[in-house]
């Protein structure tokens, strides 16, 4: 930087630390030639490169490495801190360690007459690097919260919580790791500090504890009133009997055992879930704070949750033996109510969240029935081995990305854990569910059909008070007979022995929705959102619902609530841009939302396929030939029965256009795939309606309405009323495209006031799909279907 700029006022610098660890065990020759790599390294920096020449850096030997203050750009030093961790990968005997801040600082000069650097800034900046091992990019607090404004940064950013640093003050931490810089390992100095503040909140339960034995026995009467007082004072009311455990902590040295962690969380979550008279969050809600900035302060997580309780713990798992610390917090109070340590065998641990759960509720002055206290004290298994299988299948069904290949991993460990314990009902248990989902999803073969109500009638006839058999049973009912009778009676079993289990409530939600009861769907949808506040699933469950019931303004609502959720969900964008099109007949939010998604992301060619429907419903042919030629796929998602050729939509744009030839040209590449799908699964309600769609457009009018009406026939309105509406929509477009214009307008009219019949492609009946979209021309110049769309 320029040594004109020396003021000596106070500006903000942006500071990259760094020393290399072990550098003073060194032989002097060593640490001279050490240093001197690493200069090299990092003047090659593009980033370094960039602010010399711009006379925007300062660099400051620091003895066993060096300071870089940057006043260009709040990623100069990051991207600086990525670029060399990156290159140190071919020099593994520089073991580096990083802090970023950016604060105030101020240039002086020194006895030397050079520029130097002092100031806030570059202070903390050093005790951010002081918390960090080799390899590790720590930024502070600050930096993190500008960072993540960028969207490249985002999923990079791990935050630490507070490292304690000199004279006992502490300083909040991000970790900065990408898949090929930085270090993911939870650096040393924190993990310890965790370890004394888990056994500093045990010891102070104790003390306690014992403080209060030695005053009753000294002070012998102690006034009711007095104690009268004290109860009301520690007693958590009502509404408070609330409580949300966060991710355990994992502190065994074998990162190996994080599933072990994960499965005592869980483990204890399921145990309190049976517990009527408390209200206990769901995980899925509770694992979005794992890693996150939020993650140590409670007061937020409190209120963003809707708790009044916040259970912490870490596990530590050293071969045969696990320690586990717990301690329940009053988050909106910001106090201890109990704490604990457990150091037990595998073997004595296997009771343990049953244990804990009775401790937690004894604590919240929660009174368990004699039944409630039965199942919660039920051991899973007496068998350590089975129970380790057991947990490492859970976490990876439990997963929220999961794929077939990793749902037969669970399988098979499930399988396994049966193997050693036959008796294991909850592993029977979850191995149906395991099954009914890979035959629901991905494979409708018999074998599986037989295997998971197996699975599933083996865990009831174990445990007949085991909710996950009965949510299994349930799921058979479901997925595999579509008997939501019986579906629905499980679900209500299931919710007796574990009341707050939000899966539950979600699907009795689903089932009241096919049912056609769909105001109480939502009351449902609610109810399982209470448990479960952060689920973006949940919330898209009532964006759909509230869409199939028209209610726009609701429905954008909770589109908007989905993308804050989860702003990456291409779901939330796509379904946000429909809701405004069918409201206001804009597809501006649609095509803007689009061009949010980035470049490169295109699973199963879903974003494809919604730019080429999006500009053919603009009537811009060449922008949705674009938009196919942009995916090398040959089938994209875009109806629910699967993938559609890309030859397929490939034509429509000739039909729209009136060109009958070449659209029949590219129809009759993809007759094969809507065929021999119907084939494949000749019950399927979807893939008959396709077909038929896919006939009407190739102007196969008899064979169109044959598949249309078989589709009603096998998916009812009377039997299902949200897919059923759907089957109905088809049936309507394909009167529409064959000529049958008296029989598609009656059916639109109903349609109309329909619930359900609206889907993000092109057979929902709306106004604004009727106005505006190309498939309904047919009928364009028929009075009665303008009279429809016209207010």
């Amino acid at each position: 930087m320029s040594t004109e700029d020396t003021g000596g006022q106070l500006e903000i610098g942006h500071v990259l630390f760094m020393d290399v660890v072990g550098y003073s065990k060194l032989l002097i020759n060593d640490q001279r030639e050490l240093l001197e790599e690493l200069t090299e390294i990092v003047r090659s920096t593009a980033a370094f490169r960039g602010a010399e020449s711009a006379s925007k850096l300062v660099r400051l030997p620091v003895g066993d490495g060096m300071a870089l203050v940057f006043f260009n750009s709040l990623e100069a030093p990051v991207l600086c801190a990525v670029e060399i961790s990156k290159t140190l990968k071919d020099h593994p005997r520089i073991q580096l360690r990083m802090g970023i801040h950016s604060g105030p600082v101020n240039q002086v000069r020194d006895v030397n007459d050079r520029v130097n650097i002092a100031g806030a800034g570059i202070n903390l900046a050093q005790r951010v690097m002081d918390c960090a091992d080799a390899g590790h990019i720590l930024l502070s607090q600050r930096v993190a919260e500008d960072l993540s404004q960028f969207r490249q940064w985002q999923h990079s950013l791990h935050d630490l919580g507070e490292c304690p640093v000199k004279h006992g003050v502490r300083v909040g931490v991000v970790n900065l790791c990408t898949d090929d810089a930085g270090n993911p390992e939870l650096p040393e100095k924190i993990r310890k500090a965790r370890e004394e503040d888990a056994r500093t909140a045990t010891a102070l339960h104790f003390s306690g504890a014992s403080r209060r034995r030695n005053f009753l026995l000294a002070g012998g009467v102690i006034l009711t009133a007095a104690i009268a007082s004290l109860f009301f004072f520690l007693t958590p009311r009502s509404g408070e009997k609330s409580i949300a455990v966060l991710p355990f902590e994992n502190f065994s040295d074998d990162k190996e055992n994080a599933f072990f962690a994960d499965g005592i969380q869980d483990d204890i979550l399921t145990s309190l879930s049976r517990i009527e008279g408390l209200r206990v969050i769901s995980r899925t809600s509770v694992m979005t704070y794992r890693g996150s900035k939020e993650s140590h302060n409670l007061r937020a997580i409190s209120r963003d949750l809707g708790v009044a309780n916040v259970l912490e713990g870490s596990v530590r798992r050293e071969g045969n033996r696990i320690v586990v610390n717990v301690q329940l917090i009053d988050a909106r109070r910001d106090r201890h109510l109990w704490a604990n340590r457990y150091d037990r065998t595998l073997a004595d641990s296997l009771g343990l969240q049953g244990e804990l759960a009775e401790e937690i509720a004894d604590a919240l002055r929660v009174r368990l029935s004699p039944e409630e206290r039965a199942r919660v004290a039920k051991k899973p298994t007496g068998n350590s081995e089975a129970y380790v299988v057991y947990l490492q299948a859970n976490q990876i069904e439990r997963n929220p990305d999961t794929l077939l290949e990793d749902l037969k991993k669970a399988e098979q460990l499930y399988r396994q854990a049966i193997t050693i314990d036959p008796n294991f009902a909850l592993a029977h248990a979850r191995l149906a569910s395991t099954q009914a989902q890979i035959f629901h999803y991905y494979e409708p073969l018999d074998s599986w059909k037989t295997k998971a109500r197996a699975e599933a009638d083996t865990a009831l006839r174990l445990q007949p008070n085991l909710a996950e058999a009965h949510i299994a049973l349930a799921q058979c009912s479901l997925w595999i007979d579509q008997d939501y009778v019986r579906g629905l009676q499980e679900l209500n079993t299931a919710a007796r022995f574990s009341p707050n289990n939000a899966d539950i409530g979600a699907s009795i939600a689903a089932i009241k929705r096919r049912q056609g009861y769909w105001q109480e769907a939502l009351r449902a949808y609610e109810k399982s959102q209470s448990l479960d506040p952060q689920n973006p699933n949940v919330v898209r469950n009532l964006l759909f619902t509230y869409t199939a019931l028209r209610q726009w303004p609701e429905a954008s609502r909770r589109a908007a609530q989905m993308r804050a959720m989860a702003p990456a969900s291409l779901v939330a964008k796509i379904q946000s841009g429909y809701v405004d099109f069918w409201w206001k007949g804009d597809t501006g939010p649609l095509k803007s939302l689009l061009s949010q998604v980035p470049s490169g992301t295109d699973p199963d060619g879903v974003i494809s396929s919604c730019r080429w429907d999006v500009s053919m419903i603009d009537r811009d042919f060449e922008a949705a030939r674009r938009a196919l030629e942009a995916t090398p796929l040959h089938e994209v998602s875009y109806t629910n029965a699967g993938s559609t050729p890309k030859s397929f939509l490939q034509g429509c744009i000739f039909l729209a256009q009136g060109d009958i030839a070449n659209a029949q040209k590219y129809f009759e590449q993809a007759r094969s795939s809507f065929e021999s799908a119907v084939q494949e699964a000749p019950e399927n309600a979807d893939r008959h309606a396709n077909l038929g769609w896919f006939y009407a457009f190739a102007g196969q009018k008899a064979e169109a309405v044959r598949e249309g009406e078989r589709a009603v026939e096998l998916k009812p309105e009377s039997k299902d009323a949200y897919d059923g509406a759907i089957m109905n929509c088809y049936l309507a477009l394909l009167y529409a495209r064959v000529g049958e214009n008296d029989r598609a307008i009656a059916l639109i009219q109903r349609l109309l006031k329909t619930p359900g019949a609206v889907d993000s492609v092109d057979y929902s009946v709306t106004i604004n799909d009727l106005k505006y979209r190309w498939e309904w021309d047919p009928l364009r110049s028929d009075p009665r279907f303008q009279k429809l769309i016209t207010p």
